[in-house]
């Protein structure tokens, strides 16, 4: 069977970060997704797989109504420009659902829609800032440190809209109801942090970095170096993990130990661990852990991750026209998720799809006259 999402028909109108990979997760799971491109335009090797493209000009007349008609017969749209962009094209919300009242209409920014910074600048770095998630990331002592774009971004950001793009279109197939979707990386990256906050709540959680159970602030859920530079990742919470953890190690009759969850014996139980995990290669650790109830891993760079036996054997990673990235997530049991496609040239699929959406040959050569379309 085709993926769970096949039949779907999604507009994306191509912009960075958050929205093609949002693009990217829709088509990986079987959404016709077709992305409307600006001319100059260059393939993203793994973010724009999977889909085709139209490169039209989104700023003439023409160009507008040709979108506009094609939002007409579609399940949905989404966009990631900064709010009254696509209001002052003609193809704001209002316009498309009144052409299409099935339609859902998915919009991702840093700050959302409304509220004092919705016309403000931003980056991922700023929206998790401002979300407090920011603030828990590092190191005790140590300023924050952003992970990379992840939090804000993708999670917060691209795949909250995937998420919000099927959930409304599972509404509007029961309803027959088009809606708007207002997904603020803000927003998105402060509802990862839930379980922080519950535990801040429940007086579990310290607001600082470092100084907690899970942020590096415990000496049981840690990084250490081992003896060739590498790294071996530590998360041995549970007494039953942390008691096969101290045999392993040779620390199973250290009394220092033994106080397990004492904040105050962190620091220097820290460095017991750290000194013995310099004693040997990372690899030689994961051996010795190998198929045991500890909760260890070795820490690994993104080359060695797609070479880890179980990632191969998982196909965790595939090649994409040559790129090496993440295969699509998560699998089913019934539909079957296709391999990833490369990306094509941008534009090269305009024929086809303005025929598909009835555009006459006629129309297609007039488009083209006025620089509507590439």
């Amino acid at each position: 069977m085709p993926g769970p999402l096949s039949g779907l028909r999604i507009i994306e109108i191509a912009g960075i970060g958050p929205g093609p990979f949002c693009g990217m997760m829709l088509a990986d799971h079987g959404a016709d997704v077709i992305r409307v491109e600006r001319a100059g335009a260059r393939p993203e090797p793994l973010l724009g797989r999977n889909r085709r493209s139209i490169i039209v000009d989104l700023k003439s007349p023409e160009g507008a109504q040709l979108v506009r008609r094609l939002a007409a017969s579609a399940d949905g749209l989404f966009e990631g420009f900064r709010p009254g962009v696509m209001e002052r094209l003609g193809l704001g919300p209002a316009a498309l659902l009144q052409d299409n009242p099935r339609l859902v209409y998915g919009r991702v920014t840093g700050w959302g829609q409304y509220g004092p910074y919705a016309d403000v600048a931003g980056h991922d770095i700023n929206y998790i800032a401002l979300s407090g998630a920011l603030h828990g990331y590092g190191r005790a002592g140590e300023k924050p440190t952003p992970p990379a774009n992840i939090v804000g971004d993708f999670g917060g950001g691209g795949m909250l809209l995937a998420f919000g793009m099927v959930s409304a279109l599972l509404h509007a197939g029961k309803t027959g109801k088009g809606q708007v979707i207002d997904a603020a990386m803000t927003d998105g990256s402060a509802l990862l942090s839930s379980m922080i906050w519950e535990f801040r709540g429940t007086g579990f959680w310290r607001d600082d970095r470092g100084v907690n159970l899970l942020d590096t602030g415990a000496h049981f859920y840690d990084t250490y170096e081992t003896a060739d530079g590498k790294y071996i990742a530590v998360g041995a919470i549970e007494p039953q993990f942390y008691a096969e953890l101290r045999r392993i190690i040779g620390l199973g009759d250290d009394a220092a130990l033994d106080d397990q969850m004492n904040p105050a014996r962190w620091p220097a139980l820290k460095e017991k661990l750290a000194a013995v995990f310099l004693t040997k290669r990372r690899d030689e650790w994961e051996k010795l852990f190998s198929k045991t109830e500890v909760c260890v891993a070795p820490v690994l760079s993104m080359e060695e991750a797609a070479a880890h036996p179980h990632n191969v054997t998982r196909e965790t990673f595939v090649d994409v026209g040559g790129i090496m990235g993440p295969a699509p997530a998560p699998r089913y049991s019934s539909t079957q998720v296709d391999a990833p496609t490369p990306p094509t040239k941008p534009g090269s699929a305009t024929r086809e799809i303005l025929s598909e959406a009835g555009v006459s040959e006629e129309e297609y050569n007039a488009l083209r006259a006025s620089k509507a379309i590439e």
